[in-house]
């Protein structure tokens, strides 16, 4: 009897360990989460056109924020142009926000996990790697 309680307080030890490993990066996840909150709240990113007539400011989820026009794009009148310009710069302004983001996010997030590959990817599949070979060793 005096083996089997042994390797019961063993086991114990072992799990108690996991826990604490396990409960100590929840805790600094979620202390990382409220400065997250606020710097993703700050993101701003800007993209100019070429020339520098259309300015677009976007926030951290690529919305669009602001756009700003140069007085030089009254000179040419071509309205079509300025149309492309301005949406160009701002599916780039928006682009390089949620890039800016995912990096950010990312940063917060442990390293090699699937959220932070998603992030980074976009797939699904690094998303629910993890549950899915969770679930086939508990099969």
């Amino acid at each position: 009897m005096a083996l089997a309680e042994s390797v019961d307080r063993d086991a114990n030890r072992a799990l108690r360990a996991r826990f604490d490993e396990v409960y100590g990066e929840y805790q600094r996840l979620r202390s990382g989460l409220d400065e997250l909150q606020a710097r993703l709240a700050e993101l701003r990113v800007t993209e100019r056109s070429d020339d520098g007539q259309v300015t677009a400011i976007a926030g951290a989820q690529g919305e669009l924020i602001s756009v700003e026009l140069h007085p030089s794009v009254y000179q040419d009148r071509d309205a079509k142009a300025l149309s492309r310009k301005i949406t160009a710069t701002v599916h780039r302004a928006g682009a390089a926000a949620v890039a800016a983001t995912q990096e950010l996010v990312a940063g917060y997030l442990p390293a090699g996990s699937g959220a932070a590959d998603f992030l980074r990817t976009g797939d699904f599949d690094s998303l629910l790697g993890r549950a899915d070979a969770v679930l086939r060793r508990s099969v």
